[in-house]
């Protein structure tokens, strides 16, 4: 047995909220400069591209990584890292956090399993109201990670810095900056991500092939993560550029969009694809491992609080 091992007592809705939050910010410290590559390709080859990287030709996830610290120090790999923690404990805790929560919810009392359908459904919600919560973390953490610099010519004094300044120049409206694509994106994700671990994970225990175990939760999130990856690139290039991108430089995520296929080609949604399945598939592995553990953990730590000295 590897790690805690499972618990009788099944973990509350305020457990699985805390350890989803904390899970995804180890997950995120442990992948974040595969994040940040990712972004740097997603965005390269626009036509009003950030002036600091516009010049620069990035080859690869690790050629990338190479080009950053080669020629902005190894620290800009986590640049953005303060805010895409603060992302993720608002975001994750929400959208993994409340899934079960949801997903009980939405399955129709006397059924003892749900339906992909009521999965996909809970999936769908917990992504969205995630995204309504966390948009201007999210907001902040690319344009630092894209090296962006204020209208004003001036890079971001960090990361509250930049909140002011975003909200300053471009109105509050510009920290909820594309927002309904990355609703799309997260509602897409969610459910590659959540409904595919949910379903791989029973699958294993119901035919015995695994326990519910380390082993086990690893097969079922790097299944997850390829399967997120494939059907969220798309609109997570176009969440990335229309996010990163200078006021005025598109009119909206479907001018964006167009934008794209006109000038770069129906392969542009898949740009940083590799840097994507790294990033995501490792991000969900640690996540989910990190997940189920603490959740166990917690578990533990309330029942010794709870039983009587």
């Amino acid at each position: 047995m590897v790690g805690l091992k499972p618990t009788d007592i099944p973990p509350s809705a305020t457990i699985k909220f805390l350890s989803a939050g904390t899970a995804a910010c180890i997950a995120d410290l442990c992948t974040f400069p595969l994040d940040t590559a990712k972004v740097r390709l997603q965005i390269q080859g626009e036509s009003k591209a950030s002036k600091t990287v516009k010049d620069v030709k990035y080859k690869g996830v690790f050629g990338t990584i190479t080009t950053m610290v080669k020629m902005e120090g190894p620290r800009s790999l986590y640049n953005g890292l303060v805010a895409g923690l603060q992302r993720q404990m608002s975001f994750a805790s929400i959208r993994i956090g409340l899934y079960d929560s949801v997903k009980q919810f939405y399955t129709p009392k006397g059924s003892e399993n749900a339906s992909i359908l009521t999965r996909l459904l809970a999936g769908c919600t917990t992504g969205a109201m995630a995204v309504t919560c966390a948009q201007p973390t999210d907001v902040v953490k690319v344009r630092f990670q894209a090296h962006i610099e204020s209208s004003a010519g001036r890079k971001y004094n960090g990361t509250v810095d930049a909140y002011r300044t975003i909200a300053r120049e471009e109105g509050v409206r510009g920290l909820w900056k594309g927002t309904l694509p990355n609703i799309t994106r997260n509602a897409i994700v969610n459910c590659g991500e959540m409904v595919t671990y949910d379903l791989i994970k029973e699958a294993l225990l119901k035919y015995h092939l695994m326990t519910d175990n380390f082993p086990c939760h690893f097969v079922a999130a790097f299944g997850a993560g390829f399967c997120a990856t494939v059907v969220a690139s798309p609109v997570d290039v176009v969440k990335t550029r229309y996010m990163n991108s200078r006021l005025g430089q598109y009119k909206n995520a479907l001018s964006c969009t167009l934008t794209m296929v006109v000038e770069e080609g129906p392969t542009a949604f898949y740009k940083g694809f590799i840097p994507s399945f790294l990033r995501l598939g490792s991000w969900n592995v640690v996540m989910f491992v990190s997940f189920e553990q603490l959740k166990r953990l917690m578990v533990l730590a309330q029942a010794a609080w709870e039983s009587p000295s």
